[in-house]
């Protein structure tokens, strides 16, 4: 089970003042079990530039898919089991990635979590380490390094036994 993170909303009340929102636990959370990632989704726009207006959580009952609405954004948390549980939960996937808005490259045999999205990613590492994988190279990230994802085929492998979080931007982007 991943780590509860905190998420504080701000928003306007009727007279158009400044206030806090909610301020609790993120309720989106998607743990997909023994080995696959869990995610913690934290906030979502459907149009750039992004409306302010209201007070609905755009989290709360949506489906869970890997990249934002068109023209739209997404915030969230990843946290990354180690590879020795990892890849074979990767394996023994069974969803259809055509259907949550990616496409994973099931012929890479470097790893089995390769995947391409149209969109540019801003990935900030928060604890643990892990491997950004190309189809040519790969570069160690430790927390606080910070990795901006622009379309390509990518994994992430985590070859150390403890958990890694990434916060990640993902913002609708033209398909390369």
């Amino acid at each position: 089970m991943p780590r509860p993170i905190r998420r504080v909303v701000t928003g306007h009340n009727a007279q158009g003042r400044a206030i806090f929102l909610s301020d609790g636990p993120a309720p989106a959370v998607f743990d997909r079990g023994p080995g696959a990632t869990a995610v913690t989704e934290l906030w979502e726009t459907s149009a750039t530039p992004a409306s302010n207006a209201g007070s609905a959580d755009p989290t709360v009952g949506a489906p869970q898919r890997l990249p934002p609405p068109k023209n739209g954004s997404k915030f969230r948390v990843v946290e990354y089991p180690p590879d020795s549980q990892r890849v074979a939960a990767l394996h023994g996937a069974s969803h259809d990635s055509k259907a949550e808005g990616y496409v994973r490259d099931l012929k890479n045999a470097r790893h089995p979590g390769f995947h391409k999205t149209a969109t540019i990613d801003y990935a900030i590492v928060l604890s643990g380490e892990i491997y950004a994988l190309m189809d040519e190279g790969e570069v160690l990230l430790k927390a606080g390094d910070v990795l901006v994802q622009r379309g390509t085929n990518h994994a992430w492998s985590n070859r150390t036994e403890q958990p890694c979080c990434i916060a990640f931007v993902l913002i609708d982007a033209e398909p390369v």
